[in-house]
Parts: C-alpha cells; sequence; structure tokens
C-alpha cells in the first residue's frame, strides 16, 4: 500500500486544511491521544513539528473511503460545547473532532467568493475524509467552530443518516460569559458580528450607524439573537426528527439524561454502564478550556453557577437591560426565544 493511500485511509491522518489556489487538502498526522490532549484541533493547540502531508484533491476522485455515521454539534458559543465533545471519545464506540479548521475554511473561501456550487462540492469530499471512524470506532461527532452555522444545513443534507444538536446558552448566562472575558470578551463579539454579516444571516431591522451604536453586550445579543434564528431555519429545513436543540444550563444540570438523550439520537448503542463511566470521565469533571492537572474538582453547574454569580455582581444591571432589550428586539422581528423541538422533554 502506497504511503499515500495509508494516509487517505487512516483517520489518524487529519484532514486538517484546504488550500483553493492549489486545489490541496492537507492532512497531518493527529492520533486519538493527541486529539484528547488539544482543546481544539486547530494550529493554535496542535505540536508545531507536525509533518503536513499534501494531496491534491483531483486525485481523491475516485479513492473510496471508508466512512462511518457522522453527526454534529452546531452551537452559538459560551455555552460548554467543547465539553460535550470530548465526551465523544469513546474508543469502539465513536470519536469526537472538536472544531476541525478545514470547516473553518470552507468559511472563509465563501466569504472571498467561491460559489456555493464550489464550496459544496469540496465540502462533501472533506466531509467523507472527516467521517473516517478510527480504529474499531462506530461513528464520528464532529463539532465545528460557532462560525461554521451557514454549513449545518448543506452538510446535514450531504450525510441524509446524520443527527444534529444545536447547543447554545440562553441569553442571560451568554452574556455573562462575555462580560466576564472583559476587553477580549467585546473585540470577539464585534468580530462574530462582521462575519454574521458577512455570511447574510445577521438579523434584520439595524441599520450601519444602529448597529454603531449599540454597547458591547447589544451587540452580544445582536449576535445571539443571529445564531437563534438560524438554528430556528436549521430546524424547519433539516426537520425536528433529525435536530434537537439544548441549553447549556440545562445540559449542566442534567448530565445524566443529556448523555441517555443522545445516545439516543446519535444511535450509539451505548449500555448504562457505559454512561455512568462517561459522566465520571475527565469530560465532566475538568474544565475544557483550562489544563486538566491543574483542576480540584469538577466543573459543573454548581461551579458555572458561581461564575454567574460573580458575574452579576460586576455586571448584573446591565445584563438584565439587554435581556429584556434583546427579547423586546425578537419579538419585533418574529424570533422566537424557544425555538423548539428539544432534546429533553
Amino acid at each position: 500500500m502506497s504511503e499515500q493511500n495509508v494516509i487517505l485511509g487512516d483517520a489518524e491522518y487529519l484532514l486538517h486544511r484546504y488550500n483553493e489556489q492549489a486545489d490541496l487538502f492537507h492532512f497531518l498526522p493527529v492520533p486519538r491521544e493527541l486529539h484528547r490532549n488539544c482543546t481544539f484541533i486547530s494550529d493554535e493547540h496542535l505540536p508545531k513539528n507536525l509533518a503536513v502531508s499534501q494531496v491534491s484533491r483531483a486525485e481523491l476522485g475516485n479513492y473510496a473511503v471508508k466512512a462511518a455515521p457522522v453527526h454534529f454539534i452546531f452551537h452559538s458559543a459560551y455555552c460548554c460545547s467543547t465539553m460535550l465533545a470530548r465526551v465523544f471519545d469513546i474508543p469502539g464506540t465513536s470519536m469526537g473532532l472538536n472544531e476541525p479548521v478545514i470547516l473553518n475554511d470552507m468559511i472563509g473561501w465563501t466569504r472571498r467568493g467561491a460559489s456555493e456550487a464550489q464550496r459544496n462540492a469540496v465540502l462533501d469530499q472533506a466531509l467523507n475524509f472527516l467521517s473516517r471512524p478510527f480504529g474499531e470506532d462506530r461513528s464520528v461527532v464532529i463539532k465545528p467552530s460557532n462560525i461554521c452555522t451557514p454549513l449545518a444545513i448543506p452538510m446535514l443534507r450531504m450525510q441524509p443518516e446524520s443527527k444534529a444538536l444545536l447547543l447554545y446558552a440562553p441569553i442571560e448566562s451568554f452574556l455573562q460569559s462575555i462580560a466576564k472575558k472583559e476587553m477580549w470578551g467585546r473585540i470577539w463579539v464585534r468580530d462574530v458580528l462582521l462575519g454574521t454579516r458577512q455570511d447574510g444571516y445577521l438579523i434584520g431591522g439595524f441599520s450601519e450607524d444602529d448597529l454603531l451604536k449599540l454597547t458591547d453586550l447589544q451587540v452580544a445579543a445582536v449576535g445571539w439573537l443571529s445564531q437563534h434564528a438560524a438554528f430556528a431555519n436549521v430546524i424547519k429545513i433539516i426537520g425536528a426528527d433529525r435536530v434537537k436543540t439544548l441549553d447549556s444550563d440545562t445540559f449542566l444540570a442534567r448530565q445524566k439524561d443529556v448523555m441517555h438523550a443522545l445516545n439516543d439520537l446519535y444511535a450509539l448503542n451505548l449500555d448504562g454502564a457505559q454512561i455512568k463511566e462517561l459522566l465520571s470521565g475527565p469530560a465532566f469533571t475538568s474544565h475544557s478550556k483550562l489544563d486538566q492537572r491543574a483542576q480540584d474538582g469538577a466543573f459543573d453547574a454548581k461551579a458555572r453557577k458561581e461564575e454567574q454569580l460573580q458575574m452579576a455582581e460586576l455586571h448584573g444591571a446591565e445584563i438584565e437591560m439587554v435581556s429584556k432589550w434583546t427579547a423586546a428586539v425578537a419579538g419585533s422581528q418574529g424570533i422566537a426565544m424557544d425555538i423548539g423541538s428539544p432534546l429533553l422533554a
């Protein structure tokens, strides 16, 4: 077997980037253990010395990819999505891919002028390689970056057996997270707003002058509402049988129920003992974005509540005002704050 066929056939060679000028895919050697040790499978978090293998996309036309069922976690940021994606590293059952950069490349390429047909041809091929199973695993769960919401409908259409979870933080919790990040969080929400407008799913009702007059937390709320409306559209187009919603507060408060429901949604066939083991594992007992070795206990509903109380003391009045303003904007534009299709009854 040629070296190229080894790379193409092995999920431990991550499909990492797409070079649109040369029409090349980049693969990196990323074994399971390295996935576990990286917050995200991005250049910022992966080791710098990984050997890049470049493969022309034309060479892949006749390659038969061994693919497993693939499912998705789409999210609106600051909603425990990284924590949840880590859960699906279950040898023999599934592997969770935490924000593959090649999906971000599809968004960037579209912003630079690629047509939907051009992008979808590459996206379909990329998705097939992302769905290669690790070892004896039976499925793959992909958590794209929050900027990849425009890819949700095309990817679910490309994979008609796939199921998706739409994960989000309630508006108050989201605003608390942004306030906690201080200047960097406030810069981030403005970057998100610009991207959302460029991608064509920014909610209406605001002129450019109107947007410039908004406070940072109002900008955050407009971005949150835009994601919320986009999620509602995913449910409408793909169907509530394939797409379920969950908020982060419910996830943290009802972890056992959530894992049983996702086991059913993704058809993982885990038994009660396996789910119990997952609930006591590292995904639920350390902060997903901090060094696990530095943690003294679980990052759970109690820990998150303590963070929220701290933010309420500092920013509670503003967060309450912006939350009420968000509901009023949603009502004026016919955007449901409850978009339905809940994972848990």
